[in-house]
C-alpha cells in the first residue's frame, strides 16, 4: 500500500505561539511553512491578524500569506487547491511541509474534503440582501449544528451555509474520515492562566502598534461589510469607528471576544486527542 505525503500541522489557540513554533521546526527539519489562515491571505491585514514579520520568519519561506486584496475573496477552495500544489512541490524538492494556523475549517478541507455543493446564483442574490443578523437567525432555525459552529457576522459564510442548505436540507457532515495526509500533529494548548494574559498582552501590543489606524484604513477599503468578515478585532473596532462603543472600551471586548473564541478552539483540539 502506497504510503500517504508526510506533512506536520502545528496547531494552537490564538497567541499559543504557532508562528515561532512553526520555524523553528522548519530549521530544524529542512521544512517550509503554508500558512493555514483565512485572513493571512490578505495584503494590509497585518496588526490584525498578528502575521509573522519578515524578521520573525528567519529565512524560512512562508507561504499562502499576502496573496490577496482585501477586496478580493479566499474560499476553502482556494485554499485547499494552493496548499496541495505547495505540499506537493515541497515534496518533490525534499521539503518538509509545515502547516500553521488557527483555521482549523481549512485543515480539514485539506485533510477530508469540502462538502459537495453547487452554486446557486439566483438564491444567492436573494440573500446578499439580508443583514448578517438575520441571515444568521435563518441559519439557527434551518440548521442549529451549523450555526453554532459558524462566525454570526461573516455574512459570506453563512450565505454559503444557506445555499449548502437549500440543496442538501442542512450542511452536511464530511463523509470521508481518512486523511488525505500523514499529519504529524504539533499541539500547543497553553492553560487558561497561561493563556489569558498572553491574549491581552498582544492586545495591547496590537493597539500600541497602530491596530485603529490600520483597521480605519482597511474600511475605507472596503466598506464595513466587508470589514466585519475580517473577524473580531476588526469588527470591534469598526464599531468603535462608527462611534458605536467608546475607545475605553475596546481592550476589554475584545478581551472578552478573543478568549470565547481561544477557548472554542481549545474545544477542536481536544477532539483530536479523543
Amino acid at each position: 500500500m502506497e504510503s500517504l505525503p508526510k506533512i506536520i500541522a502545528v496547531i494552537g489557540p490564538t497567541a499559543s505561539g504557532k508562528s515561532a513554533r512553526a520555524v523553528a521546526l522548519a530549521k530544524e527539519l529542512n521544512g517550509e511553512v503554508i500558512s493555514v489562515d483565512s485572513r493571512q491571505v490578505y495584503r494590509t491585514l497585518d496588526i490584525g491578524t498578528e502575521k509573522t514579520s519578515f524578521e520573525e520568519m528567519a529565512g524560512i519561506p512562508h507561504h499562502l500569506i499576502d496573496i490577496r486584496e482585501p477586496e478580493e475573496t479566499y474560499s476553502a477552495g482556494d485554499f485547499v487547491q494552493d496548499a496541495e500544489a505547495l505540499i506537493t512541490d515541497m515534496h518533490a524538492r525534499g521539503i518538509t511541509p509545515i502547516l500553521a494556523g488557527g483555521t482549523h475549517f481549512y485543515f480539514e478541507a485539506l485533510l477530508y474534503g469540502l462538502p459537495p455543493s453547487l452554486a446557486n446564483p439566483l438564491l444567492r442574490t436573494e440573500l446578499e440582501k439580508l443583514s448578517a443578523d438575520e441571515l444568521f437567525t435563518e441559519l439557527q432555525t434551518k440548521d442549529s449544528r451549523r450555526a453554532e459552529r459558524i462566525d454570526p457576522k461573516n455574512k459570506r459564510r453563512l450565505v454559503r451555509a444557506l445555499e449548502i442548505i437549500a440543496e442538501h436540507g442542512s450542511v452536511p457532515e464530511r463523509t470521508t474520515t481518512e486523511s488525505k495526509y500523514d499529519v504529524e500533529w504539533v499541539i500547543i494548548d497553553p492553560s487558561k492562566e497561561e493563556l489569558r494574559p498572553r491574549i491581552d498582552a498582544r492586545l495591547q501590543q496590537a493597539l500600541d502598534r497602530g491596530l485603529v489606524d490600520e483597521v480605519r484604513a482597511v474600511r475605507a477599503r472596503v466598506g464595513d461589510a466587508r470589514l466585519n468578515e475580517f473577524g473580531l478585532e476588526y469588527r470591534i473596532i469598526g464599531e468603535y469607528l462608527r462611534e458605536e462603543r467608546s475607545e475605553a472600551s475596546l481592550l476589554p471586548a475584545l478581551s472578552t471576544k478573543l478568549w470565547h473564541y481561544a477557548r472554542h478552539q481549545k474545544a477542536w483540539l481536544r477532539k483530536l486527542s479523543v
